[in-house]
């Protein structure tokens, strides 16, 4: 038989059903509903055991509660596929408490610290300083403005000096790899346990004593860049590891010389990378309290200058404020640790997102 011309020009269909992408790791709605069922049972029975023995309190409940879901998990595994099966209902067990003791502090401090902080909160917590008001007056007089303004100082200068610092260092053992690859690496890590009243200490006997005689915002920022080099340093090494090494051949291929293809192709290749690396050392001195104490003088009033008089902060204001004990003055404390912690918990999201992103692209 003949076919006909528009057969000829039709498109065969190829179409093929796409079958869905297997996830056995999913849990059925049949594996959900036993996971409930066994926590069911297992808060029965810690309810009973702890209503018919002296075992009292929310600590018996959750022990009981433990060891009576693994009980259960263990034998309804044992009898449906085996001891290998039960053998892991018990590491399972084991990492699900694990997972509720790192994650219920981080909840119980996000909850302390909202519930309490709150209350300080008013209008003018962000546009008047404590230079008129004492501590233990009415909340709704003073504000944070003089340590929000601190601390954004000393942390900026802290980063323009830590950022260059920290960044050529991870460049110098990812890219240059010379002979001092090793030991500078091993300093950096050594850095990164330093305690940051050490760091404090040090900046008091190598600058303040023996130089400018007088406390100020700027000998605070030498400390916190201390700090805030080693974390720099490191995640920015492990961002820079992560660049494909087919960029840098090809950057030399091109004829670009070592320096060359790191300046124009690695670094842009891992800047949201850097930009996290940045963000995570500024958090990680957003809130020393020891250092600053040592240095800065902790003053009352919005001080533009870091390198003449006083400066207050975030941690210093906190820290003068629960010394008072008084009702107000510790109602301001808590308010200035939910400004705190809302800060550092930005910061955190950005470089989470900025991380994100990058893996994404």
């Amino acid at each position: 038989p003949t076919r006909r011309s528009s057969d000829l020009k039709r498109p065969m269909s190829t179409s093929v059903a796409t079958p869905k992408p297997s996830r056995p790791w999913v849990a059925t709605p049949k594996q959900r509903a036993i996971t409930a069922g066994i926590y069911l049972a297992s808060a029965l029975v810690s309810f009973l055991i702890v209503s018919l023995t002296p075992m009292k309190g929310k600590l018996a409940y959750f022990t009981v509660f433990f060891f009576a879901s693994i009980a259960i998990d263990f034998s309804l595994s044992y009898f449906q596929r085996g001891i290998a099966s039960a053998k892991d209902a018990i590491a399972r067990g084991f990492v699900s408490v694990g997972m509720v003791f790192a994650v219920l502090p981080i909840f119980s401090i996000l909850f302390e610290v909202i519930k309490r902080g709150y209350k300080g909160l008013h209008l003018s917590l962000f546009t008047q300083d404590m230079s008129a008001t004492s501590v233990n007056d009415p909340i709704a007089n003073g504000g944070l403005l003089h340590a929000i303004t601190g601390t954004v100082i000393m942390v900026a200068i802290a980063l323009l000096v830590a950022m260059p610092i920290g960044i050529l260092t991870a460049v110098y053992l990812t890219e240059i790899r010379g002979k001092f690859s090793r030991p500078i690496k091993f300093l950096v890590q050594a850095m990164s346990g330093v305690p940051s009243i050490v760091a404090g200490l040090f900046i008091l006997s190598a600058y303040v004593y023996p130089i400018t005689g007088s406390l100020s915002g700027f000998a605070g920022s030498l400390a916190l860049m201390i700090l805030m080099i080693p974390t720099i340093a490191r995640t920015s090494e492990e961002v820079l590891l992560l660049i494909p090494n087919d960029l840098r051949e090809a950057g030399v291929a091109l004829g670009g010389t070592q320096w060359r293809t790191v300046a124009l192709v690695v670094v842009p290749a891992a800047k949201s990378g850097l930009v996290t690396a940045l963000i995570l050392g500024i958090a990680r001195v957003a809130g020393e309290t020891a250092p600053l104490v040592l240095l800065t003088g902790g003053g009352e009033k919005v001080n533009p200058n870091p390198f003449s008089g006083p400066m207050g902060s975030l941690p210093i204001y906190i820290w003068k404020c629960f010394g008072q004990g008084t009702e107000e003055s510790i109602a301001r404390a808590w308010s200035g640790i939910l400004v705190l912690l809302v800060i550092v918990l930005a910061l955190f999201m950005a470089a989470r997102f900025l991380s994100e992103r990058k893996v994404a692209k």
